[in-house]
């Protein structure tokens, strides 16, 4: 890890924070700079600011730059869960626990990994070395479904639909509380918490992040949900939840994680996915029942006294 201050001075001062960090022959492009940004590595008098910020004589800028690493990703032999695939895409059950792609401290055992192993060569490489034909992706502790793109044109295509909120995306969850309403939409910006950069928040300067949800069943202490997302913000389900005093079951991040059925990580399951097939046009439409954890909680609760909502 590189770290770097810069004080600002007076012939400096009005230029927008990108701008000014980019010409500071720190061997940052502007791209890469905007990055920071987003990441919180690059704070404005130990605050964060957007990249707009336009900067202050004195302002003290810390940037943290993590130099780049040598990685080879190997093809690994893992079980897939494949629910479609054919030339252009692969759609995968995800696993609770795995990891979508390679970072610090997950290089081996992730859904690139068994990825690479399945399809070979027939992959896009827009993610780039750590993530090949990875469009969108899910936390580790969230099972369900994702999308991969074995080319570029499926990728290009895909990342289309999800920038112009054209993927719906539906969750099956289960969250503590009995929640009054049969159906909500919670609409709060989501960004980095203040307070401790490795979790989200709702922010008043973040991004805005939309979700939607219906009850599925009441069992008193918890509450069975069918969840509809309009935007993808990191961890917006759980953020979300969590802020209106529903957190998911099981989440050791946004909430304390005491559950009645000694389940780890949240339960969270990408169910539905409805999407237009990137190369034909066609509708598609899939679907990925719940793992069986998930099914066993579910009927214990039922052996109990629930108020069933919607059946479908």
């Amino acid at each position: 890890m590189r770290r770097e201050e810069i004080v600002i001075v007076n012939q400096d001062e009005g230029k927008r924070l990108d701008v000014f960090v980019a010409s500071c022959n720190l061997e940052l492009s502007r791209t890469r700079v905007k990055k920071l940004i987003e990441e919180n590595k690059i704070l404005v008098n130990d605050k964060i600011e957007k990249e707009s910020y336009k900067v202050k004589e004195k302002d003290i800028i810390k940037i943290e730059i993590e130099e780049p690493k040598e990685v080879s990703i190997q093809a690994e032999n893992i079980p897939l869960d494949i629910i479609y695939e054919d030339n252009d895409i692969i759609v995968v059950n995800k696993a609770k626990g795995m990891v979508v792609h390679p970072g610090n401290g997950n290089w081996n055992g992730t859904l690139v990994n068994a990825i690479m192993a399945h399809c070979k060569d027939s992959l896009s490489g827009i993610g780039g070395e750590l993530r090949p034909g990875i469009v969108h992706r899910i936390d580790k502790d969230t099972s369900g479904l994702l999308i991969v793109a074995k080319n570029d044109t499926a990728h290009i295509n895909l990342s289309e639909q999800i920038k112009n909120h054209e993927v719906k995306k539906i969750y099956t969850a289960l969250v503590r509380g009995n929640i009054v309403e049969n159906e909500a939409t919670i609409d709060m910006p989501i960004g980095r918490s203040q307070n401790d950069r490795k979790k989200m928040a709702v922010v008043e300067n973040g991004k805005n992040a939309v979700t939607h949800i219906k009850v599925v069943k009441r069992y008193g202490k918890y509450t069975l949900l069918r969840i509809k997302i309009d935007t993808g913000r990191t961890h917006q389900i759980r953020v979300h939840l969590s802020k209106i005093g529903y957190p998911v079951v099981g989440d050791e991040v946004y909430s304390n994680g005491k559950n009645d059925f000694g389940v780890h990580g949240q339960m969270l399951h990408s169910t539905i996915l409805e999407f237009k097939h990137p190369v034909t046009g066609k509708k598609m439409i899939l679907e990925a029942p719940l793992p069986k954890y998930f099914q066993d909680v579910i009927e214990k609760l039922d052996g109990s006294v629930g108020t069933e909502i919607l059946t479908h």
